[in-house]
């Protein structure tokens, strides 16, 4: 309760200065609050954005800058004078300042990149040439460089010299004399040395680095393999570019946790978030996939219309086709979710499929043999209490819905399951096999396995 009415005060407080125009208590306010405190003004207060950063010294303005969303920060760079929207874009680390262009249309990129310094504006044009999602994009220049003949001496005096404008000072990098990595030492090796001692003797070349060209994914799974809070980052000749931090990598996979699940949902990528979206803009995100997934239920129309002499002879047939389907659908819907997700957090990759395959056959079988046991005792209790439901011939009809089940959620889960690895390896998303594509292909199989099954066991009234 006391964080409540503590937040309650600070916005109260900002208010009163904002109403008395006292613009030196507001920078000294602004100032003293935490990061997050500022960020939280500015989402409820967006009427004073710009104003809020305006009136903050440079280095807390970039660091409030960096973590808004992308809407406020383009709103308040549009807001800001030019020579303030210089300060702030000089002061930002190149690769949030970089991620934050990246979003920009090209030619507003131009304009602001004209009022970098020239050192940065050369770090920034570096950035922005690596493709994009990779490791390049997300690197800093920023990082603390060694020679591997110093002393522990010489590297404090350095990291005290130089440690201010580094993005962390948690791991220094030896380099020779042509910028080629050797290894990397965590401060705490350093620290705990004796000041004579060399870097040679302390490194241990029990290092990990990424290549510049790296997907940003294969950076995520090596943090998460390795106790690292920083990686370097280097090219074809080992020569090394920069780094990536921990923050930088969470700070992505949040994005791609994001795009995957609204992508699984049937919908593309959302660039914004969804209530600064645009109405025009969130349409035509939704219905490219509602029309692929329409086009492909109008096959289960044309499955049915084959089926239909069939249907015409039982109509009985035609009051299990929705639980058919939706089984199939629901179970294909399953197995690509957890497929899909387990691959996003490394759990399984393709060269796993064969396990998979053998996993989902079993459950498949399981799953569906479940369904249909249910499904067969509920079509004999009813046609027992109600014996004109289902016909004379209740019993087959009751074999086939259970055995249509059994073949349908078998064929929903290897579905699910191997679509996600099968475009995995021909480089797609995994996230595009999202559940309602799987329920729509299924819904289609689904029909022609039972009615093929129906045609099988219930000849005898189908003639």
């Amino acid at each position: 309760m006391s964080l409540d009415f503590e937040q309650v005060d600070i916005k109260q407080t900002f208010l009163e200065m904002i109403r008395a125009e006292d613009v030196l208590n507001i920078r000294e306010f602004l100032n003293d609050q935490n990061i997050s405190d500022v960020a939280e003004l500015i989402n409820d207060f967006p009427e004073y954005e710009s104003q809020i950063v305006g009136n903050m010294s440079v280095h807390r303005a970039a660091k409030v800058f960096k973590i808004l969303d992308l809407p406020t920060q383009k709103t308040i760079i549009q807001e800001l004078p030019p020579f303030k929207t210089a300060e702030l874009l000089n002061e930002l680390p190149a690769d949030d300042r970089t991620s934050f262009l990246e979003e920009l249309p090209s030619e507003v990129v131009k304009e602001l990149i004209k009022l970098l310094d020239p050192e940065e504006r050369k770090i920034t044009l570096s950035l922005l040439g690596y493709p994009d999602g990779s490791v390049g994009r997300l690197m800093t220049p920023d990082y603390i460089a060694i020679s591997i003949d110093w002393t522990v001496a010489e590297v404090l005096e350095h990291i005290r010299t130089v440690g201010k404008n580094s993005e962390t000072i948690d791991v220094v990098y030896v380099v020779n004399d042509k910028g080629q990595f050797i290894d990397d030492i965590r401060i705490r090796e350093i620290i705990l040395a004796s000041p004579e001692k060399l870097v040679i003797d302390i490194i241990d070349h029990r290092f990990i680095t990424l290549h510049v060209n790296d997907d940003q994914e294969v950076a995520n799974q090596t943090f998460k393999m390795n106790n690292r809070v920083a990686l370097p980052v280097i090219d074809d000749k080992n020569i090394l570019l920069g780094i990536v931090t921990i923050d930088d990598v969470l700070w992505v996979a949040n994005e791609e946790f994001s795009e995957d699940m609204q992508k699984i949902g049937g919908t593309e990528a959302l660039d914004e978030p969804y209530l600064e979206m645009p109405l025009l803009k969130l349409f035509k995100k939704r219905v490219v996939w509602l029309i692929v997934l329409f086009l492909g239920e109008m096959l289960t129309a044309t499955a049915m219309g084959y089926f239909e002499d069939e249907i015409a002879k039982a109509v009985v047939l035609a009051l299990f086709v929705p639980l058919i389907i939706s089984s199939g659908g629901n179970s294909g819907s399953q197995a690509s979710t957890l497929i899909i997700q387990a691959m996003a957090v490394g759990e399984i990759s393709v060269a796993d499929w064969w396990r998979v395959l053998r996993r989902e056959i079993i459950q498949g079988l399981l799953l569906g043999t479940v369904l249909g046991a249910i499904g067969f005792i509920r079509i004999m209790v009813w046609s027992n209490i109600f014996p004109h439901v289902y016909g004379p011939h209740y019993l087959m009809v009751g074999i086939t819905v259970a055995l249509s089940l059994l073949g349908v959620v078998l064929w929903g889960t290897l579905s699910g399951s191997m679509l996600p690895m099968l475009l995995k390896r021909l480089g797609a998303d995994p996230a595009v096999s999202s559940a309602p594509f799987v329920a729509t292909m299924v819904d289609v199989t689904g029909l022609i396995i039972y009615f093929s099954l129906a045609f099988l066991f219930l000849q005898q009234i189908l003639q």
